[in-house]
C-alpha cells in the first residue's frame, strides 16, 4: 500500500490532534462540560475546521483514526492473507496485532477513551456502529479460510464472535489493571484460552 502524500499526512494529523485532544478534555471534564468549540481552540483549529473532520464531539471521542474504514479493512486483508498453518483464531489474532501494539504504544489515551466509553452508553452504541461495517467481510474470509459455508454454517460467525468478546474481556481487564500488563499479552492469553477450550482454571 503507498504511503500517502503530504496533504493527506496533514488530515491524518489535524485528525488525530483533534481526537487526543477531545479524549484529553472529556476525561478531564466530563462528555457533558466539553463543547466543540473548545476541543477546536484546545487543538489551535476553529470549530468549522472540527467538522470537516467530525459529525459531533462524541465521534471526535471514539473515532481515534481518520482512516478508521480503511484500517478495518486492511485487518481483513491481514485476515485473508495469514498463512494456512494457522489455526483461525491465530489468524485473527495476527490481523489486529499492529492495532493493539498502537493501543499499547497510546495506553494513557486509549485508558481514558475506553473510560469515557464505558461510562457513556451512547458512545458504545457509536463505536459498536463503527465496527459493523467490518464484520461481513470478515467473515466471509474466515469461511473462506475454513472451506465453510456462512449462509448454512455456525463456525464462521461463532469463531468472529468468540474472537470479539476476546478483544473485549481483554480490553476491560487491561483497563482494570490501568493498563500494567501489555493489552497484546492479554489477548494472547484469551485466545490461548479459547483455543484450548475454555477449560476450568486449575
Amino acid at each position: 500500500m503507498p504511503s500517502p502524500g503530504l496533504r493527506e499526512r496533514k488530515k491524518l494529523e489535524t485528525h488525530r490532534t483533534l481526537a487526543t485532544t477531545a479524549v484529553r478534555l472529556v476525561g478531564e471534564r466530563g462528555l457533558d462540560h466539553v463543547t466543540v468549540e473548545d476541543i477546536a481552540a484546545e487543538a489551535g483549529v476553529s470549530a468549522r475546521t472540527f467538522f470537516n473532520y467530525f459529525a459531533s464531539k462524541e465521534d471526535s471521542v471514539v473515532i481515534a483514526h481518520a482512516d478508521h474504514a480503511e484500517r478495518s479493512l486492511r485487518m481483513v486483508d491481514r485476515l485473508a492473507g495469514a498463512a494456512p498453518t494457522l489455526s483461525t483464531l491465530e489468524a485473527l489474532l495476527a490481523s489486529v496485532r499492529e492495532d493493539l501494539a498502537e493501543i499499547d504504544e497510546n495506553r494513557d489515551e486509549w485508558l481514558t477513551r475506553i473510560r469515557i466509553i464505558k461510562d457513556n452508553p451512547g458512545l458504545t452504541l457509536r463505536a459498536m456502529s463503527l465496527s459493523s461495517d467490518a464484520v461481513e467481510p470478515t467473515i466471509a474470509a474466515i469461511a473462506k479460510r475454513s472451506g465453510t459455508d456462512p449462509a448454512k454454517d455456525l463456525y464462521p460467525s461463532l469463531v468472529l464472535s468468540a474472537f470479539g468478546s476476546a478483544l473485549n474481556a481483554s480490553l476491560m481487564l487491561w483497563r482494570e489493571l490501568g493498563g500494567s500488563r501489555p493489552l497484546l499479552d492479554l489477548v494472547d492469553e484469551a485466545v490461548a484460552t479459547l483455543a484450548a477450550g475454555l477449560a476450568d482454571p486449575h
